[in-house]
């Protein structure tokens, strides 16, 4: 069964052999339309959990792609927007790919893997079942640190049924990486970093809600990818950092910034955060900060996460001390603090927001259960100049 046409917008990143590949077979589309390009989403057994974080992000927002179901067995017969937001979105939780394209009616434009464990690897009931999806003649969307388009076996069985697989996560060629030259210095409206004290903790979600809201009232804001999640729901400027030599990851960053600045003229520049930067098992944080020279900072926490993700013997660390470590690190500024309310009442969300703004001295909000409006005022507080790029009702 051929696949039908490839009809996802342009993402405007770093070309490598897969984004360009995507790009010549995409027609693009405008951030206010439904996506037209129909999609699965895969995501047995941690639909809703932190390792479900790119099918949760996806149900929740994507200019790329309609999803229309996901497949986690242990959810089945459940609504996804009850399952993360407790808010129907008529996105139904399938049990397996069967189901999932009986619900769909025919074969939908692609099949997306949709979670991001620590290996970044397919288990092999994982690579049998995109392979399933293929012999149907869907397209693959792969975030993992596995390029299926290396492997023979991939290759042979996208030939046979005439579709693509999208690797996100690979990078551009070695000898057409950049590195950092300085030029972020060009980039003269302001930068904030929207970072975490924990990776999967929402930084990505706050990110995509902050920006909507900027440009929603006036400020005209872009956002940069810097996972495969943001990536693959649409961001028009990213790149995947976790992917790319360390050698690189400073100058890449501060490259798609550059670009993203001189082609939108924006009035501010959002940079999605990445793990965690007292956290020993990551490093994003560390080349985001420097990529960006992000003049500000906008600190993601779990008041109830008592541990890292994955890190059982690891507490957590406390806003107060990441922010004195941020601020160390970078010459920037922590301008406020969103709460992921996961395990959290909504008494509990109050009563947090309060406390941290006591004791920090800085606005606090829930990105997802407050006001956007809150997020707005926190950037205005920062930056007042950019008052003046409001509507005169506003």
């Amino acid at each position: 069964m051929r696949a039908r046409p490839l009809n996802t917008p342009i993402i405007n990143r770093p070309l490598t052999r897969e984004t360009d590949k995507l790009v010549k077979l995409q027609s693009r589309l405008t951030p206010t339309k439904r996506a037209s390009a129909r999609a699965i989403v895969y995501c047995e057994g941690n639909f809703g959990a932190l390792d479900g974080k790119t099918a949760n992000g996806l149900v929740r927002y994507s200019e790329n792609y309609e999803i229309l179901s996901v497949i986690d067995s242990e959810k089945a017969g459940l609504d996804s927007g009850m399952v993360l937001d407790d808010k129907t979105n008529d996105i139904p939780i399938c049990r397996n790919l069967a189901d999932a394209l009986k619900h769909a009616g025919d074969v939908p434009d692609y099949f997306i893997f949709g979670m991001a464990p620590s290996s970044g690897m397919l288990s092999l009931y994982e690579r049998g079942l995109i392979l399933e999806a293929i012999s149907h003649g869907m397209n693959i969307v792969n975030g993992l640190h596995e390029f299926l388009n290396d492997d023979p076996i991939f290759i042979a069985a996208c030939a046979a049924s005439d579709v693509t697989i999208l690797d996100v996560r690979r990078p551009r060629d070695k000898k057409d990486l950049r590195m950092f030259n300085g030029s972020i210095s060009n980039v003269t409206c302001p930068r904030i970093a929207v970072l975490g004290t924990d990776c999967a903790i929402g930084k990505r979600t706050t990110a995509t809600i902050l920006a909507k809201t900027l440009n929603d009232n006036g400020v005209k804001a872009v956002l940069i990818g810097t996972g495969q999640t943001g990536l693959i729901q649409g961001a028009r400027y990213g790149v995947a950092l976790d992917a790319i030599p360390s050698q690189f990851c400073a100058g890449e960053l501060e490259a798609t910034i550059v670009e993203a600045y001189e082609n939108e003229n924006p009035d501010v520049v959002i940079i999605e955060g990445q793990g965690s930067l007292s956290h020993p098992a990551f490093s994003s944080s560390s080349f985001i900060l420097r990529g960006s020279c992000a003049n500000a900072v906008i600190l993601q926490h779990a008041p109830r996460r008592e541990h890292r993700c994955d890190f059982e013997g690891m507490p957590m660390p406390t806003p107060k001390s990441e922010i004195e470590l941020l601020e160390i690190f970078a010459d920037t500024t922590v301008i406020g603090l969103t709460i992921n309310h996961e395990n959290m009442s909504d008494s509990e969300v109050t009563a947090a927001i309060s406390e941290y703004e006591k004791e920090l001295g800085i606005p606090v909000t829930d990105a997802l259960t407050r006001s956007p409006q809150h997020l707005l005022n926190m950037v205005l507080a920062a930056f007042p100049e950019l008052k003046g790029t409001l509507p005169v009702a506003a």
